[in-house]
C-alpha cells in the first residue's frame, strides 16, 4: 500500500480518537504489523503504550496516557462503537479529567460491569454497574459524573475532605446538581454517623470540611427532608 494511502487510513482511525489508534484497529483496516513498525521507525507514528500509537501531526490531546489505557481495554473496537460496558473513566481519574479537587491520579482508573484485571501496574479496574445518567462523554472519553465520582471515592475510603473539595469544585463549575450529589451520597450517610440514607446531611458535612462559601446555597438547592448535620442516635 502506498505510504500516503496508509497514512490516510490511520488518519481516519485517529480522527475521532484524539489522534490515537491501536494496532488491532489498524490491522482490522487492512494494515500489516510490519507497516506499523516501519511507520514507528520513520517517526510517522509514536508508540504510547503496548499496541497504542499516536499519529504524528495530530493535535496534541490532554491526558494521553489515560486515553491510551482506555483504548487498551478494547483494542479492536473504535471509540465511536464503544459503550459503557467497555470501560468508563472513574474515581480519581474521572476527577482529574474534570479538573476537580486535588487528588493525585497517577493510576488510571476505570469502571466495567464485569471483573477484569490489568497487567499494568498503573491501571486499576473497578467492577460496578453504571446507569446511563451516571456517566457522560467528556472530551471524547466516557467518564462518570461528579455525583458518581464522589460516591465511588467515599466507597474507596478516600479522605472525606478531599472528596468534599471534589464536590465543591463540581458544583461551582455546574458539572452536576446538588440534589443529584446528595442522592448519590445517601448510601454512605450511616458510615459517617448520619441517619441512614441522609445524603443531604452528609453533603453538608463534606462541604463544611471545605469551607466553601456557597455551602448553604447548594444545600438549599439540594432540598431534602433532614436537617444538615443531624447525627444518628
Amino acid at each position: 500500500m502506498p505510504h500516503a494511502s496508509t497514512l490516510s487510513v490511520l488518519a481516519d482511525l485517529a480522527e475521532e480518537q484524539s489522534g490515537l489508534f491501536t494496532r488491532r484497529q489498524a490491522e482490522g483496516a487492512g494494515l500489516a504489523w510490519s507497516t506499523l513498525a516501519r511507520l514507528a521507525a520513520d517517526g510517522a507514528a509514536e508508540r504510547l503504550a503496548h499496541g497504542v500509537y499516536r499519529l504524528r501531526g495530530a493535535p496534541q490531546a490532554d491526558h494521553l496516557d489515560l486515553r491510551a489505557a482506555w483504548l487498551q481495554l478494547a483494542p479492536g473496537s473504535p471509540a465511536w462503537e464503544r459503550t459503557s460496558d467497555t470501560g468508563v473513566v472513574s474515581h480519581r481519574s474521572a476527577a482529574s479529567l474534570f479538573g476537580l479537587g486535588h487528588l493525585p491520579a497517577d493510576v488510571h482508573e476505570f469502571t466495567l460491569p464485569t471483573r477484569r484485571q490489568s497487567r499494568r501496574h498503573d491501571v486499576r479496574l473497578h467492577r460496578g454497574h453504571l446507569d446511563d445518567g451516571e456517566w457522560i462523554t467528556l472530551r471524547g472519553l466516557p467518564v462518570t459524573r461528579p455525583s458518581r465520582i464522589a460516591a465511588d471515592l467515599l466507597a474507596g475510603q478516600e479522605d472525606p475532605g478531599a472528596v468534599g473539595h471534589v464536590i465543591a469544585d463540581a458544583l461551582r463549575g455546574t458539572y452536576d446538581y446538588p440534589a443529584t450529589v446528595a442522592r448519590a451520597l445517601a448510601p454512605y450517610a450511616a458510615r459517617f454517623g448520619f441517619r441512614r440514607g441522609d445524603g443531604h446531611a452528609l453533603l453538608g458535612w463534606l462541604l463544611d470540611l471545605t469551607g466553601a462559601p456557597e455551602r448553604q446555597q447548594w444545600l438549599d438547592e439540594a432540598g431534602g427532608a433532614h436537617d444538615v448535620g443531624e447525627s444518628a442516635s
